[in-house]
């Protein structure tokens, strides 16, 4: 596997537009299933997101969403998008795609990797290994990775498209970093990115709602709780302004942010 090493480094780096894309809606989620301490009678539609991040020659993606069938009758999303159509409303093609991070193998957050067929994967590397070997002997948590997801990223690592990450505080592409800590899985991932208004944080499921921050809360889907507390915190360092948090599946990132297409938001 390719695999990418230096630590972040000040250096001059590109400037990025970063866009929210929502592609879905999970009706009537039970909001104890992330926010931890939540009444678990309190529910809320929230929001499925893709992350485009524009520049230094790069369109990225942030995560990748769902597509496959199983996932969309097991969880009936509302107005559902396929994430490479969604990227539409961005101006963008899936071919002008150039990479693809994903935060951590779950299906709502990684199957969409195929859409996008000129991308390079860019992916934990102790992530990816867990799950495609330990997470599978007997009474491992495998936190609902998907075999058929797992088989087609070991797929395009023999064509030489899967690039490994090696740990905390790494360089991806000029400008933008990826730092661990959240375990929200095996090992999860969040990035910053440069922008022309500071630095900012895609936290993916690492944070999943605003919500967590303002009660300084762990998400409820962890495997380790002070982990992820932690990491919420040192987000919070890492961006330049705390309005550049931003959740996962908050729908009020919609709402924080200018609207610049159907179902698309420029953070800034």
């Amino acid at each position: 596997m390719a695999s990418i090493g230096g630590l972040v480094e000040a250096q001059s780096s590109p400037v990025y537009e970063v866009y929210g894309i929502r592609y879905a809606t999970l009706k009537d989620f039970s909001v104890a299933g992330l926010v931890a301490g939540a009444d678990k009678s309190r529910k809320m539609d929230i929001a499925m997101y893709i992350w485009l991040i524009k520049g230094g020659g790069h369109n990225v993606l942030f995560d990748c969403g769902f597509y496959r069938e199983q996932f969309i009758r097991q969880w009936h999303p509302a107005d559902y998008q396929k994430p490479s159509d969604a990227l539409k409303n961005a101006g963008l093609k899936p071919e002008d795609i150039t990479d693809v991070i994903i935060s951590h193998i779950h299906w709502d957050h990684a199957d969409g990797f195929d859409l996008f067929p000129n991308a390079k994967i860019w992916i934990q590397r102790e992530e990816l290994e867990y799950y495609a070997g330990e997470a599978w002997q007997g009474g491992k948590r495998r936190t609902a990775a998907d075999p058929d997801d797992l088989l087609g990223l070991v797929k395009l690592n023999t064509q030489g498209k899967v690039n490994l990450v090696h740990g905390d505080a790494q360089e991806i592409l000029p400008g933008i970093a990826a730092y661990t800590g959240g375990k929200h899985t095996w090992q999860s991932q969040f990035i910053s990115v440069n922008t022309a208004a500071g630095k900012v944080v895609l936290a993916s499921d690492n944070i999943y709602m605003y919500e967590n921050i303002e009660k300084h809360v762990p998400i409820a889907a962890t495997l380790d709780a002070e982990s992820n507390v932690r990491a919420q915190d040192r987000a919070k360092q890492i961006a330049s302004n705390p309005k550049f948090v931003i959740p996962g599946h908050d729908p009020a990132v919609m709402k924080n942010f200018p609207e610049v297409g159907p179902g698309v938001v420029k953070i800034q």
